[in-house]
């Protein structure tokens, strides 16, 4: 067998556990090197491979590798970059190839959501008829769980994890607060179109009655006359109200309550605001004073409260992508099997084709979203718990985590600079 170097790249928004991704891909691959060399990161994603910036992980020491598995962000850098299709600029990938062949690289392990998966398998398709066939694997990233074909995403268990504990936290604040001060929290959330991440909010409770009192879904249109009323009649009878919404709250028109002008490098809308207009309708019609917060980069950078379950998994799809390439299989990507087990949650690693995957959302079901659209249903809950059990912290030092940050050592250039 030929030995062919590796490429890894990280693609998209990151998250808490990505780098545990990159630690099992490089940490596995590091055990063959009979039949992988080097294995070389893009420098800010799939853009490191269009300008031949690759950074030679074989540089790093094996602690340094290992550390990745409790350090947030994204190593090596990320990118929001799309691809264009193969009939509007050949160029792009006629480039990919050409980096590929001229370092020898045989394996392309693209590590991201449903856009990186399309560009995966791309690659794989192209450079099948350039004649320099690339095995292309898929690692499935993102914190909206909106990937199909896999249970759950890497990614998204952590932050389930920061936003139920969030949601309990502050809901003890205001209940302590209500009677002379805030009536009413929002907390707003990840989520254009699928309402995971605001679903997971619901782990915070522990019966009925508990907050979050109300979850606004990009699944369910919004009604302001509905909305209010609930708010109305919550405080009523507990004295205030807690609220999650997602970014992603659209009117039965699909207008998003908050929208900007601008786009980001997928074309997509860029969002944020709707908690500070969710709280201006309260005030404006009910009166009551209000708090609201926005999760942000913080729901997706919070190492240290990463859940056990989400790092061993993101770990375990960066393992098993070297695994299946060096297995021979192309063109798919790992994906996380739910086990069949009414005892305990038992979980094993599969596969699933990257033409199944490549810009296929996948939204919360209707049975996981209550009759009145208003929160979760019992099967979502069992659903959604496993996902957030155990810990993981980061080591931690003069009292705040220790993250590792790498030499990121370039390999030398040989070929012309190439403009995007």
């Amino acid at each position: 067998m030929t030995v062919k170097n590796a490429f890894y790249a990280q693609s998209g928004g990151v998250t808490a556990v990505l780098n545990a991704s990159a630690c099992g891909v490089i940490e596995t691959a590091r055990r063959y090197p009979d039949k992988i060399g080097k294995v070389y990161a893009g420098h800010n994603g799939i853009l490191g491979a269009l300008y031949e910036e690759l950074i030679d992980t074989s540089q790093e020491s094996d602690d340094d590798i290992a550390a990745l598995r409790h350090t947030p962000g994204g190593a090596f850098g990320s990118c929001r970059f799309k691809m264009a299709s193969l009939e509007e600029n050949k160029t792009q990938y006629h480039r990919l190839i050409e980096v590929f062949q001229a370092h020898d690289i045989g394996y392309f392990f693209y590590n991201g959501g449903g856009d990186s998966m399309d560009t995966a398998h791309k690659v794989s398709y192209y450079s099948k008829k350039m004649g320099y066939p690339i095995t292309c694997i898929g690692i499935p990233k993102t914190i909206d769980n909106d990937l199909p074909a896999t249970d759950t995403c890497p990614g998204f268990g952590s932050v389930a994890k920061y936003i139920a504990t969030s949601v309990k936290e502050a809901s003890r604040d205001v209940d302590s607060m209500c009677t002379t001060s805030t009536k009413v929290f929002i907390m707003e959330v990840m989520g254009r179109h699928a309402g995971w991440i605001t679903a997971s909010a619901a782990l915070a409770m522990e019966k009925e009655d508990d907050p979050p009192h109300m979850l606004l879904f990009p699944e369910v249109d919004f009604c302001r006359e509905i909305f209010l009323a609930r708010v109305k009649r919550t405080v009523e009878q507990h004295g205030y109200c807690v609220i999650v919404a997602s970014e992603g709250t659209h009117y039965a028109d699909g207008t998003f309550l908050s929208a900007s002008r601008t786009t980001d490098a997928f074309g997509h809308v860029q969002l944020g605001g709707t908690a500070p207009i969710l709280a201006r309708m309260v005030k404006d019609t009910l009166g009551y004073k209000y708090h609201w917060a926005v999760a942000d980069y913080l729901q997706r950078a919070a190492r240290h409260l990463a859940s056990a379950v989400d790092v061993e998994q993101a770990y375990a799809v960066g393992q098993a992508a070297v695994k299946f390439a060096l297995a021979g299989k192309n063109s798919i990507m790992t994906t996380i099997v739910r086990e069949d087990d009414p005892e305990k949650y038992v979980w094993s690693i599969g596969e699933a084709p990257l033409e199944m995957v490549a810009n296929v959302q996948m939204r919360m079901p209707d049975h996981f979203i209550s009759l009145d659209g208003l929160h979760i249903t019992a099967e979502c809950r069992e659903y959604l718990k496993p996902l957030i059990q155990g810990e993981d912290m980061p080591p931690f030092r003069d009292g705040v985590p220790v993250f590792t940050r790498l030499k990121k050592q370039f390999v030398e250039k040989k070929l012309t600079a190439f403009d995007i």
